[in-house]
């Protein structure tokens, strides 16, 4: 049985980069791999003719991620599956905005205790939000932040979501009108080959 999957393509000119699913799996199964293999070794040291009897809780499985294969026991299998999925649901509260990262690999940002759809952006990855952070300028403001399904107080939200979130190097310089600087010129996230036209790196999968 396989977990993850694969959500990008290689390109002749340039290697596949490991997903996060392929990440998270791969540490988990690295993990739980090095416990099972610990706790067989022990087994065998104590084992006796007569435990040579196995039973349906000692049943393995064949697990392949990233090309390669490891065989957890059904226990093992279940943790896996467990810690993966929480793995890749992952929710962020800040001061005025909240991130989450859904099973699907889309990524929402939106502002605290607000129920509306309006202010709310959903991207099609967490890549998709780092090229569009890359795209702004060193300083900007909600304007700049303007794209096809981003406008309204979604601008301003992202500023802020920018400005509050760790992996964004850039801070709040002004309110009025609402700005952030970044505190250097390189992006976060994402390569300067893999950025898409300016104007299309907004565009979500949904409101």
């Amino acid at each position: 049985m396989h977990y993850g999957r694969t959500l990008c393509r290689a390109t002749a000119s340039q290697p596949r980069r490991p997903r996060i699913e392929e990440v998270a799996a791969g540490r988990l199964v690295e993990k739980f791999s090095a416990e099972r293999s610990a706790r067989a070794d022990a087994d065998r040291s104590e084992s006796t003719p007569a435990e040579s009897n196995r039973s349906p809780a000692d049943e393995t499985f064949a697990v392949t991620v990233a090309g390669e294969t490891h065989e957890l026991t059904r226990a093992e299998a279940d943790r896996l599956r467990s810690a993966l999925g929480d793995a890749l649901t992952e929710r962020r509260e800040f001061v005025r905005t909240v991130a989450s990262r859904r099973e699907d690999g889309s990524y929402v940002v939106e502002r605290r205790r607000a129920d509306s759809s309006g202010h709310r952006k959903v991207f099609e990855s967490r890549a998709a939000l780092g090229r569009l952070y890359a795209e702004l300028p060193t300083e900007f403001t909600a304007a700049d932040v303007e794209r096809p399904g981003l406008t309204g107080g979604r601008r301003h939200m992202l500023v802020r979501h920018f400005a509050e979130h760790p992996e964004f190097d850039c801070e709040l310089v002004s309110r009025q009108p609402l700005t952030a600087r970044k505190r250097t010129d390189a992006a976060s996230e994402g390569d300067a080959d893999d950025a898409p036209e300016p104007g299309t790196a907004g565009r979500g999968t949904g409101n």
